[in-house]
């Protein structure tokens, strides 16, 4: 990301759509790379599916007996889930936020500065905030999985509740970067507990499936952002309400979990 920006910078000096073509560039690249992966890559082979259910009595029909014939297989487990919905929030809230301000900073850009010095700012914020994540992710080396998410979307939570009081340039700055940062630490986070508590048998459906429904968070979000009113103090008001709404329906499962150490894992014959 640090390398592509001022790429893309340079790019955009030439004219506005050889950003265009930069970006064309770049995907038909991953496109060719994707294609010489070897065949095992994407081989289901002696996988199973994982289904995002945290308890076996949510299940019915198929399922459930499958379920019960093989305890856990077929679940993904309480910490999963809850740490997944919050991660889901968190998507939303940066689908939101870049559909929402990239049309409310042209409209009405930030307090002095021109609309792309706006929109710039707040890119730059979020991608300091991604990667400073990503590094203290890292360094904790999934340590208590459920307490690190639990403590980021609460951070992510106060800072867009002040963004609302406090609407500002300093305050939407803060924002984005707190959200780039929590979205990085709790997918490392979703991640480690994927890792520990879903079987080997179903992890890459566990792993698949989360990410899709991720996406989707991501999808729902910029939608919202793209129809709600260019109205600063509003937007930040639904931020708010989307980190709320994340947090306050998962943070009793994910204390829980923490408490009793995660779920155990299920064996594979």
């Amino acid at each position: 990301t640090g390398v592509a920006a001022p790429i893309g910078a340079a790019l955009q000096a030439l004219g506005p759509r050889f950003p265009l073509y930069g970006a064309c560039a770049i995907f038909l690249v991953g496109t060719f790379l994707s294609f010489t992966l070897p065949p095992k890559v994407d081989s289901a082979k002696g996988e199973d599916i994982a289904l995002l259910a945290a308890d076996p009595e949510h299940l019915h029909g198929p399922h459930r007996a499958k379920t019960l014939k093989r305890p856990n297989l077929r679940t993904v487990g309480p910490a999963v889930t809850h740490a997944l919905a919050a991660n889901a929030s968190l998507r939303c809230l940066s689908g939101f936020l870049i559909f929402f301000l990239a049309f409310l900073l042209r409209e009405h850009p930030l307090h002095g500065q021109s609309a792309a010095v706006s929109l710039g700012m707040v890119a730059v914020a979020a991608g300091t905030g991604n990667a400073l994540g990503t590094a203290v992710g890292a360094w904790l080396k999934s340590r208590a999985p459920e307490l690190i998410i639990v403590t980021v979307v609460a951070v992510e939570l106060v800072v867009a509740v002040l963004a609302v009081v406090f609407f500002s340039a300093f305050f939407v700055a803060c924002l984005a970067a707190f959200a780039g940062l929590s979205q990085a630490l709790s997918k490392l986070a979703l991640d480690a507990l994927i890792q520990r508590d879903v079987p080997e048998a179903v992890r890459t459906s566990a792993f698949a499936r989360s990410e899709t429904l991720l996406q989707m968070s991501w999808v729902v979000g910029g939608g919202i952002g793209i129809a709600l009113p260019l109205v600063g103090t509003l937007g930040m008001a639904v931020a708010a309400g989307i980190v709320a709404l994340g947090w306050l329906t998962t943070v009793r499962g994910l204390l829980s979990s923490a408490r009793h150490g995660g779920a155990p894992r299920a064996k594979v014959a």
